[in-house]
């Protein structure tokens, strides 16, 4: 067995992975590189082109058989089908395989066998049958050797670091690789009881933080549906990620075209200083710049601060989802074309199962419900720390005897809003009501 990764950026056509997720993918195959080592077995790294590079592989390893695990992005898919319909042809066994999903696309149907657009009938769906699943299996414990002739490029030549070093902040957050996926899982574990409540909290530690590990394959969800079986409220967000892979697989589009076509008449806002203002955490609204920061300095974002971020950019500044989707996918680390496509058209009302075209966040309100304690918005905006609780959240209100004592001068140590949020409202329910 010779186990290879192929480096070809250039087949995953405009959604080639961001800076973010260079920098996990190059951790990430260290790791494994290590793992396959420490097996007896070594790791063969070359560039693509996928097919001309499997091809060589095989002439040289007199290979009659190559097996892969599918991806379900549209550009992969394509991919996949032609680079197993060659070597099919050259007399090469081709075997694909899904770790990726529980199930696989197109599997999960409604009663007139048409994909779900709505997410609880599809996990009712998924839910009965998640006791079908095959257990997952323990890795080998030792791999054969490859001859020292068989070629491989070190990890370092295919370029995924940064040139510029602005990723120390991920550093101190995450360990890429299967071992960090699995002690991530194993602490939450420890304290998966406080997610039905503490799940909307970004003050607190209580998501699973699993997503980048998922995204980039070092745990599959059935190993996470096989540990946390009885964890329905997490076991539903599985479902959610589930959902968005088989919406992609049925609805490709959906990555720059609205799955409600009523919403392709939208007319958007291009303001360039708002938008710039918006991804550096400078908009004057707490809540948002701590998680624009949060962004920026870890590479991920608590989900529920993700969709008032979100909210703000696609209603209240009428700026098109697909930039924030942009944005999103060069500086998450866990940046997934399916569920960044299902999240940014859930908030802006154009997708499947969408939050409603009038649901547009409050984020004063939403910070003073989920971010009681105020412990969120001070790590990550310390120029307004010093302002009591009643007005860190909407400093714009607070009297000015108040800012001076908190060493705070709108405008000059922390932005003036650049949007009113009650007025910006009001204008996006003017356009939504001319599109439904």
């Amino acid at each position: 067995m010779v186990p290879v990764f192929v480096h070809s950026p250039e087949e995953e056509q405009q959604w080639a992975a961001g800076a973010a997720s260079r920098w996990w993918q190059h951790h990430s195959l260290v790791s494994l590189e290590h793992s396959i080592k420490k097996s007896g077995g070594r790791l063969v790294v070359r560039r693509g082109p996928s097919l001309a590079t499997l091809r060589q592989l095989v002439q040289q390893t007199n290979a009659t058989l190559v097996c892969w695990n599918k991806l379900y992005e549209p550009a992969a898919l394509e991919r996949d089908a032609q680079v197993a319909k060659a070597l099919r042809a050259d007399d090469v066994t081709v075997e694909q395989f899904n770790s990726t999903l529980l199930f696989e696309p197109g599997t999960i149907l409604n009663g007139q066998q048409l994909p779900y657009r709505v997410f609880t009938p599809f996990w009712r769906t998924v839910e009965k049958q998640l006791a079908m699943l095959p257990a997952p299996r323990r890795a080998p414990r030792k791999l054969p050797a490859i001859e020292r002739s068989l070629a491989s490029i070190p990890i370092g030549q295919l370029s995924l670091l940064p040139k510029v070093r602005w990723d120390e902040g991920l550093a101190e957050c995450w360990t890429p690789g299967e071992r960090g996926a699995l002690e991530q899982l194993r602490s939450f574990g420890r304290h998966v009881a406080r997610y039905p409540s503490g799940r909307d909290r970004p003050d607190n530690a209580d998501t699973s933080r699993l997503s980048p590990h998922l995204h980039f394959g070092e745990i599959g969800p059935r190993q996470i549906v096989a540990e946390l079986r009885h964890h329905d409220a997490y076991l539903r967000q599985i479902g959610w990620r589930e959902f968005a892979h088989h919406l992609l697989f049925h609805f490709p589009a959906t990555t720059d075209k609205p799955l409600d076509a009523r919403f392709a008449k939208q007319r958007w806002q291009r303001s360039r200083a708002q938008l710039e203002a918006w991804q550096r955490g400078l908009t004057g609204i707490p809540l948002v710049d701590a998680g624009m920061r949060e962004l920026w300095r870890t590479g991920w974002m608590h989900n529920r601060v993700r969709m008032i971020v979100a909210s703000l950019l696609t209603k209240n500044l009428q700026i098109d989802w697909r930039t924030g989707a942009r944005w999103f996918w060069d500086t998450l680390v866990d940046a997934d074309l399916a569920n960044n496509t299902l999240g940014w058209q859930w908030v802006a009302g154009c997708g499947a199962d969408a939050a409603p075209y009038y649901r547009i966040f409050n984020p004063v309100l939403q910070a003073k419900r989920f971010d009681p304690q105020r412990r969120y918005i001070r790590r990550w905006l310390p120029e307004i720390a010093r302002l009591p609780d009643r007005w860190i959240h909407e400093p714009w209100a607070a009297p000015e005897a108040v800012l001076q004592s908190a060493g705070v001068q709108l405008g000059v140590t922390y932005p003036r809003p650049i949007v009113n949020l009650g007025e910006s409202r009001m204008r996006a329910l003017g356009v939504y009501s001319e599109l439904i």
